[in-house]
């Protein structure tokens, strides 16, 4: 008997479950943990006398204030866009879908602070494009984004892509049928929107809220390039400069700030959560191929209006991001006698640190990946088994890396901090200001990325085939290896990639972690602008977006051999 409950145990399938669990625990839970026993229980006891403390601060007062408005204000403006744009895209009859979808979700990729240099190139009075237009504000005016209204400008933009992908899968979860009912019933296409569509939409709509929300919160490239000059302090600026301040008590402080900006998140994805579920309408029928609206004489006008949109937010901040990184000096006008290459073979070729950047990113990006994908496949086994407990047990884990991949990166970068300052017990061997740290705190922060294609194979898959091997003989291992390990490979590698293209484009989690030696793209471009390097900041942003294109065009290889869905921007 004592042989068979140890058998049972000892199982491979429940000892892998069991130390999944306990590995998402360690890398998401226990961080977010030590930084929440630090900033409300410092002594071991609950005590929300720090709290108080901080939130009677005028300048924590002033920041917390300042990313309330900022974002909420942000979060209306890109449901507004994305919206309006899975609107139109989704149910209408306008061409080139295919490339519309493309480009409007390419800024979801480009590193917030990227699109940050690009805009203040692109509007600031030395723009090259405003300048030959003739358009360019005068020298010495104050430049339009350093303002409240460029925060919220820069942070919807940057969030309008998440809105339009979130939005465009709910109208594609529509059944035909209720389309199809109204307009034989003599509905408009204007009333159709307005009766049918709309309030079928009041979920998706308010999660995109939520979402955008949340990602304005704690975005801190655009807060830092624009918060700064512009001086409007928000959360992510103040926990920035606190820890940069070295004090005696600084790491307390920055926890208690980092709680703050953490518990913001959660109230906000918990009302959120709670807010869809009274709203939420069940739908009867199967999904179909969303509807094209026939524009007729209006469709020339409505595609001139989209492609005038995209030039804007994606053509004219580029054309200033390339030509300011072909000029020798920031302010020069582009032209024959200015034209150099010299930046891009500066931060190529001559500048070790920019070498050592797209190393770090490279090999951090990479690893993230592999470790992501290689910890989805059991945990997407787990979460779609049919033992009960084994799916409760998984989406413990879930839960936690869910959590990790929702609260802002600059918590998670303390919370990491405080969990990897010492020595690790035991080995006595630390891990801080090392490449290890950020590329743990990498895998905690993405893990939700990759997951998410995976689980969507395993869906998909008929178990029968697991029963069969089985019976056949094979082990647990052996299941994941020859049958599962084959069938989910696209799905694992298109979450691989877009791992991969979040971590080597970031720069929230790795602002607190890095050290010299371990800098990242993020960081370095960031270090560039925020130095006055201004040239060279801009060839090394225009190096990753056209990695980012690259890496996205390239992704379109794998669209026939995954899931439906698991590439954002293809059907």
């Amino acid at each position: 008997m004592l042989a068979v409950l140890r058998n049972a145990i000892f199982r491979a399938d429940r000892l892998t479950l069991v130390l999944l669990v306990l590995a998402l625990t360690a890398l998401c839970g226990l961080p977010l943990a030590l930084l929440f026993r630090l900033g409300i229980a410092p002594d071991g006891v609950p005590d929300i006398t720090p709290l108080i403390e901080a939130l009677g601060s005028r300048s924590v007062q002033k920041a917390l204030w300042n990313s309330l408005e900022t974002s909420a204000l942000a979060s209306l403006l890109a449901v507004l866009t994305g919206t309006a744009l899975a609107l139109v895209i989704g149910l209408t009859d306008v061409r080139a879908k295919g490339v519309l979808v493309f480009l409007v979700l390419l800024p979801m990729m480009i590193p917030p602070h990227v699109t940050a240099i690009a805009w203040i190139q692109a509007l600031g009075p030395a723009s090259p494009v405003l300048r030959a237009l003739g358009l360019a504000p005068e020298i010495g005016a104050t430049h339009p984004l350093y303002s409240r209204a460029g925060l919220v400008l820069l942070l919807g933009l940057q969030a309008a892509p998440l809105v339009f992908l979130l939005v465009r899968a709910a109208l594609r979860a529509f059944p035909r049928e209720l389309s199809d009912a109204a307009r034989v019933s003599g509905a408009s296409a204007t009333r159709m929107l307005l009766r049918i569509t709309l309030p079928l939409l009041a979920p998706a709509l308010l999660g995109s809220l939520a979402l955008a929300f949340v990602a304005s919160l704690g975005n801190f490239g655009i807060n830092a390039l624009i918060g700064v000059p512009a001086r409007i302090p928000t959360l992510p600026l103040l926990i920035w400069q606190r820890l940069a301040s070295f004090g005696p008590d600084v790491l307390p402080n920055v926890a208690v700030l980092s709680v703050i900006l953490g518990l913001v998140t959660l109230v906000a994805l918990w009302a959120q959560s709670l807010l869809q579920g009274r709203m939420r309408s069940q739908l009867i029928g199967l999904p179909q191929a969303p509807l094209a609206i026939a524009l007729g004489r209006r469709r020339l006008a409505v595609e001139g209006l989209l492609w005038a949109f995209i030039a804007c937010i994606l053509v004219l901040p580029a054309a200033s991001l390339l030509a300011t990184a072909l000029v020798r000096t920031y302010g020069v006008a582009l032209g024959p006698s200015s034209l150099t290459w010299d930046n891009f073979a500066e931060v190529l070729w001559r500048q070790s640190v920019t070498l050592r950047a797209f190393g770090n990113s490279t090999l951090l990006g990479a690893l993230a990946a592999a470790g992501i994908a290689a910890l989805s496949l059991p945990l997407a086994y787990f979460l779609t088994a049919r033992s009960a407990f084994a799916r409760r047990l998984a989406a413990l884990g879930a839960w936690q890396a869910e959590i990790a991949y929702a609260v802002p990166g600059l918590v998670m970068s303390v919370a990491f901090i405080l969990a990897l300052i010492r020595p690790l017990p035991v080995l006595n061997v630390s891990l801080y200001g090392t490449l290890w740290i950020i590329l743990l705190a990498y895998v905690a922060c993405f893990m939700a990325v990759g997951l998410k294609p995976v689980i969507a194979a395993f869906l998909q898959m008929d178990r029968s085939l697991e029963d069969a091997a089985r019976v056949s003989g094979a082990g647990f291992g052996r299941r994941l290896r020859k049958v599962f390990a084959p069938l989910v490979a696209p799905s694992a590698a298109s979450g691989a990639i877009l791992v991969f293209l979040t971590a080597y484009n970031e720069v929230t989690v790795s602002a607190l972690l890095w050290s010299t030696g371990t800098e990242t793209i993020g960081t370095t471009i960031f270090n560039y602008e925020d130095g006055g390097y201004t040239t060279l900041a801009a060839a090394m942003s225009v190096v990753v977006v056209l990695a980012t294109v690259v890496i996205m065009i390239a992704m379109n290889g794998l669209a026939r051999k995954v899931p439906a869905g698991t590439i954002p921007w293809r059907d």
